[in-house]
């Protein structure tokens, strides 16, 4: 009944595209039917990738995922970008990271089964998200003090963006060599799709999610003033959420099923991907629109560095556990009311120090 459900739910997306062009709809209407929208298509998502990892194996099946789980997310960051909202785009892929990590991978362990996890790979995705916290320290530092967009840390960025993919590139390569050697093509539980038609649905299935997304996107303003949030707590964790709607129902899905070493592939290879990828490749392509600088806040900080060592430590021994997915959900409640205390960046604070206007002043 709720697999049907799901099937016939698919026609939302479309449905959501063809009234946002050509129907006038309420903005709140518009959200509320696009948030509607994502639940079918994350689930299919997820069914995709269940049916390439019969061929390729948990490992190169949570990559794919994060893969094309995460195309929404780059172009929801451009458009923000080319609309000016530096802000917006900072919370939102910070918010990305630490939503995988406790969020998707929390809700993950509580819905799946005990079992072993592959630790090899859990810590592989750790340190690639380590690395990053240190390089983000580079930029982000220095705009703890003046206006984080200015020249200084746009340039700061570029490197560190750099380094970053050569990172990514590194671990990729490193990871999919070590699941190819381990992977034995097993017996089928399900009758699985053939590969082509499941990289097929991935690819149909994002395109109409990056779409749904923008709409939903696109309406959160409206919603944010009638629900008094700040702009920040909005990205950092509304817009993360619905970005990573294919992570959060595909990796559900998946450890629901019981393949629980899967669904954390899924949500650690994607936040791995966000912090060693999706950040640096939105900075580069920036400067095909505005310059985009990693000017993080203090509590972006400290949510990244405060969610990797609880996840870290949780998972030290590859176990997965209701209990453990618990622990999670409650360190990322943490985060969300730490995004929410921040509020927006004192734009007073936030200029850059002017010695001429001090002299006028004085």
């Amino acid at each position: 009944m709720v697999r049907r459900a799901l099937f016939l739910g698919l026609i939302l997306g479309p449905l959501t595209i063809a009234v946002h062009y050509l129907a006038d709809l309420d903005e709140t209407v518009e959200f509320v039917l696009a948030a509607a929208s994502l639940i079918p298509l994350a689930w299919l998502i997820g069914e995709a990738t269940e049916h390439a990892a019969e061929h390729t194996g948990p490992g190169i099946g949570g990559f794919l995922n994060a893969t094309f789980g995460n195309a929404p997310e780059l172009i929801i960051a451009l458009i923000a970008v080319n609309e000016g909202l530096t802000e917006v785009v900072r919370g939102s892929l910070t918010g990305s990271v630490v939503g995988n990590l406790l969020l998707v991978l929390g809700f993950s362990l509580v819905a799946g089964p005990r079992g072993q996890l592959d630790r090899w790979s859990s810590f592989m995705s750790f340190g690639a998200i380590a690395v990053a916290v240190v390089l983000f320290l580079i930029p982000a530092i220095p705009a703890w003090d003046g206006d984080p967009d200015r020249d200084l840390i746009v340039k700061l960025s570029v490197p560190v963006s750099i380094v970053l993919l050569v990172v990514y590139g590194i671990v990729t390569v490193i990871s999919l060599r070590r699941h190819s050697a381990l992977h034995v093509a097993s017996d089928a539980e399900i009758e699985a799709w053939t590969l082509r038609f499941s990289l097929a649905v991935l690819g149909g299935a994002t395109v109409v999610t990056a779409l749904v997304a923008e709409i939903l996107v696109g309406s959160l303003e409206t919603f944010a003033d009638e629900a008094g949030l700040s702009e920040f707590f909005v990205a950092a964790v509304i817009v993360a959420i619905v970005g990573n709607a294919a992570e959060h129902g595909g990796a559900v899905v998946v450890a629901y099923r019981g393949k629980v070493m899967l669904a954390a592939e899924i949500a650690l290879a994607s936040a791995a991907q966000v912090a060693v990828f999706l950040i640096p490749a939105v900075v580069l392509l920036s400067w095909l629109i505005d310059p985009l600088a990693l000017g993080f806040r203090e509590v972006e900080i400290a949510a990244l560095a405060g969610g990797l060592v609880v996840t870290a430590l949780t998972l030290w021994n590859g176990r997965a556990s209701k209990a453990r997915g618990v622990v999670l959900l409650v360190a990322y409640l943490v985060c969300a009311a730490a995004f929410w205390a921040a509020g927006d960046r004192d734009h007073s604070e936030a200029s850059p120090p002017n010695a001429v206007a001090r002299l006028v002043s004085g």
